[in-house]
């Protein structure tokens, strides 16, 4: 057996260790959400807000909380691709991304 992968093994292996990576980063926001919670900010949160909105209130402290721990998990994905040659489009970029331009004037008729 060859110690040389071929592109295709090679890509096959990349994908594999990248769904690894997303696992492990799945892993971070779930500890990471567990932290938070034991702080108790979530209650805090939903203790700010009047009785009839405690879920709005304990939604609106989870988007805060969490918004630092998907920050890290888009930056953390981002380098895993870049380290494994993952490449893909992202749904962001449809929106913030300007569209890219043909390379000639010339439109079909």
């Amino acid at each position: 057996m060859s110690d040389n992968l071929n592109s295709s093994d090679s890509s096959t292996h990349n994908k594999l260790l990248h769904h690894i990576a997303t696992g492990f980063g799945l892993l971070f926001l779930i500890a990471y959400y567990l932290v938070i919670d034991s702080t108790g900010f979530y209650d805090w949160v939903t203790a700010q807000m009047p009785e009839k909105y405690a879920g709005a209130g304990l939604m609106l402290g989870i988007m805060i909380g969490m918004t630092p721990g998907f920050f890290l998990w888009k930056h953390y994905n981002r380098w895993i691709e870049r380290k494994l040659g993952v490449t893909g489009k992202y749904y962001e970029d449809g929106f913030y991304k300007t569209p890219e331009k043909p390379d000639d004037d010339t439109t079909d008729r």
